[in-house]
């Protein structure tokens, strides 16, 4: 009952009320909330600057899913033997998902400001001097973003990935090397069918969590430049801030939407890998 209780009030209530005043025209402006139907719906598809947003959430979720599972991926079979070494690089590596993202976004904006640290030590290893504006790169500012997403949940990544790599038997690892397979061979055919549970949970989360982002591209770049880094919770954010009540919150809802139209397929998808592989 007491769970229940947590539940009813701080998740199921919010999401109802949430709801409704999608279907209303709720701001800082009215004394008074009138129902206004779909409304709100209709100006939301109309709204280019949304709509460019969403493709950039979804170019954002994409790149983060790939990468952050790269990184993980690497990293579990780099980190895979249980030595002194290696259980303390897969605590470093840990250290980042425990971090604030603001905190995250905030000392990478340091770093790399055009007089930041990492142009001064390109700047030192090259022998030139390397003034590269990391965050104000309209063509490439959103891939740097995505670098900086996935370096902080790499460490998650891992850590279900070694999970994984744990449960193969070493007396299967034994047989396929009898058998004259090689190092390639032995992950591609023995090792990534056991992994296949561990790729659609980190392919999942990576989606979830790129999806719903906020911090990071918040402290970094704010959106900019120009909006290249506009993610949709930016921008529900700063409807929110203009006291547009009901327009930020039919925004939250078409974002659940879109998360919902890219992860359950996903994940359908994924799982249906698994009982193939």
């Amino acid at each position: 009952m007491p769970a229940l209780a947590i539940m009813l009030v701080f998740f199921l209530v919010p999401s109802i009320y949430n709801l409704v005043y999608a279907f209303t025209d709720w701001s800082s402006f009215k004394s008074s909330i009138n129902f206004v139907g779909t409304r709100n719906f209709a100006n939301v598809l109309q709204n280019g600057v949304l709509l460019g947003d969403l493709k950039v959430n979804v170019i954002y979720a994409v790149l983060v899913a790939i990468f952050q599972n790269l990184f993980g991926l690497g990293l579990a079979l780099l980190l895979e033997r249980d030595t002194r070494i290696n259980r303390f690089a897969r605590t470093m590596i840990f250290v980042p998902v425990l971090m604030s993202a603001l905190a995250v976004g905030y000392i990478f904006q340091a770093l790399l400001k055009p007089v930041g640290p990492v142009n001064a030590l390109l700047s030192f290893v090259t022998g030139q001097d390397i003034g590269y504006a990391w965050l104000n790169d309209p063509d490439r500012t959103l891939l740097w973003l995505t670098l900086i997403h996935s370096w902080k949940w790499m460490g998650l990544a891992m850590l279900i990935y070694l999970a994984g790599l744990k449960t193969i038997s070493a007396d299967v690892l034994e047989a396929a090397r009898i058998d004259g397979v090689n190092r390639w061979q032995a992950f591609l055919h023995v090792k990534v069918p056991y992994l296949a549970p561990a790729v659609t949970f980190n392919v999942a989360t990576a989606l979830l969590g790129s999806m719903n982002s906020f911090d990071i591209a918040q402290a970094t770049t704010g959106g900019g430049p120009g909006q290249t880094t506009e993610i949709l919770n930016i921008f529900i954010y700063r409807t929110f801030g203009q006291g547009l009540f009901a327009q930020a919150t039919t925004m939250s809802l078409v974002l659940v939407l879109v998360i919902s139209l890219m992860a359950f397929p996903t994940i359908i998808l994924l799982r249906r890998r698994e009982r193939v592989l």
